[in-house]
C-alpha cells in the first residue's frame, strides 16, 4: 500500500436506514478490498442480543473480521464518547496491519461524533437518572420533551419525542451543569478527523419499500425465536426496561408483552412502528451527509457500482489498490 506523505489514511463509512441492506453490502465490498468490518451500532455492541438486533451470523460475515460485536453484557452502559475511542483505535490498527478500515451501521450519533468530535458533557448520574425514568413513566415521552423545549428549544427541535434515551440525556445534562446540551456542543472544538472518508449511503428508492421490508423482517425474527431471546434476558431478573440495552427497538415493546401490559398483536404493531420512526431519525441525519454516494438498495449493480467509487477514489488519494 502506497501513500502520500501529506494524505491521510482512507476509511469507508457505509451509512443507511434500519433494513436497508448495509451488512450484505459490506461484507461483500470488504472480500473485494482487504478489509475489515467496524460495526457502528448501539445495539450490535450487546450479547445474548442476536436475532432483534439482526446481528450476522458467522456465515453471514463471510470471513470478514468484524469489531465492535458482542462486546457488552446487556446490563452495560455504552457512550458514544466509548464508541468513538474504540473505534478510532482500530481504524488506526486496521490500517497499521495494511487493511482498509469500513464503518458500518444506523446509528447515526456514532458516526456524527466521528465526523465531528463530541462535546465533553458530565458522566451519568444514576441517581437522576432513575428519577427521569419515573418522570417518563408518570408524565409520558410527550410530556418530557416538552419540558425539553422549554430549557433547551434546540435540542428539542432536534431530537423526536420517541426518542426518550437522548430526550432524557439532555434533561440530565442541564439539571446537572445548568447549561443546555446545544450549548456545549456549541463549544465543542472541531477536532480534524485523521482519515479520509469515502461515504456511502444505502437504502430503498421508495420509502413504502423500506416500511413493508421493515414489517417484513420483524415478523421474521418472531419466527425465528426473538420472544424466547427477550424472554431469556428478562428472565434473568437484573435487567429491566430503562436500560439502554432494552430500549432497542423490538426488545422494548416485548418486554411489556412479556410483563402482560400488551397482546400479541399490538406487540407486534408497536415494535414495527418504532422500527419504521427509526428509520425516519435515521433519514433526518442521512440528508446532512451530502458528501457521500448514495446507493439504492437491493439494484442490481449496487454492489460493482459501489466497489468502483471505492477504487478510484483510492486511486485519487494515492493509495494501490486494496
Amino acid at each position: 500500500m502506497t501513500q502520500s506523505a501529506s494524505s491521510k489514511p482512507p476509511a469507508v463509512f457505509i451509512m443507511g436506514p434500519t433494513a436497508s441492506g448495509k451488512s450484505n453490502l459490506a461484507v461483500q465490498l470488504a472480500q473485494e478490498l482487504n478489509a475489515e468490518i467496524i460495526s457502528v451500532d448501539s445495539a450490535l455492541v450487546y450479547r445474548g442480543m442476536n436475532i432483534g438486533t439482526a446481528k450476522p451470523t458467522l456465515n453471514e460475515q463471510g470471513g470478514i473480521i468484524h469489531h465492535l460485536l458482542d462486546i457488552l453484557d446487556p446490563i452495560e452502559a455504552f457512550s458514544t464518547g466509548q464508541f468513538r475511542t474504540l473505534a478510532l483505535n482500530l481504524m488506526n490498527d486496521i490500517t497499521a496491519r495494511g487493511k482498509l478500515p469500513m464503518l458500518v451501521g444506523g446509528t447515526m450519533l456514532y458516526f456524527n461524533a466521528l465526523n465531528h468530535g463530541l462535546a465533553i458533557l458530565p458522566a451519568a448520574d444514576t441517581a437522576l437518572r432513575l428519577q427521569l425514568n419515573a418522570d417518563f413513566d408518570h408524565l409520558g415521552k410527550t410530556a418530557m420533551h416538552q419540558r425539553l423545549a422549554i430549557i433547551d428549544p434546540v435540542s428539542a427541535a432536534r431530537i423526536h419525542p420517541n426518542d426518550p434515551q437522548r430526550v432524557q440525556r439532555a434533561l440530565e445534562v442541564y439539571i446537572l451543569t445548568g447549561r443546555s446540551l446545544t450549548n456545549f456542543i456549541q463549544q465543542t472544538e472541531v477536532v480534524e478527523f485523521p482519515f479520509q472518508r469515502i461515504k456511502f449511503v444505502i437504502a430503498p428508492e421508495d420509502r413504502k419499500i423500506l416500511h413493508d421490508t421493515i414489517a417484513q423482517r420483524f415478523r421474521d425474527m418472531l419466527a425465528q425465536g426473538l420472544i424466547e431471546e427477550v424472554r431469556t434476558l428478562f428472565q434473568r431478573g437484573d435487567l429491566h426496561e430503562n436500560l439502554p440495552s432494552m430500549r432497542a427497538v423490538g426488545y422494548r415493546q416485548i418486554w411489556h408483552y412479556l410483563k402482560g401490559d400488551d397482546d400479541y398483536i399490538g406487540m407486534t404493531e408497536k415494535a414495527i412502528a418504532a422500527t419504521r420512526q427509526l428509520a425516519k431519525r435515521q433519514f433526518t441525519w442521512l440528508r446532512k451527509e451530502i458528501d457521500a454516494h448514495h446507493l439504492i438498495t437491493a439494484q442490481a449493480t449496487l454492489m460493482t457500482t459501489a466497489l468502483q467509487i471505492v477504487k478510484t477514489e483510492l486511486k485519487q488519494q494515492n493509495y494501490a489498490s486494496f
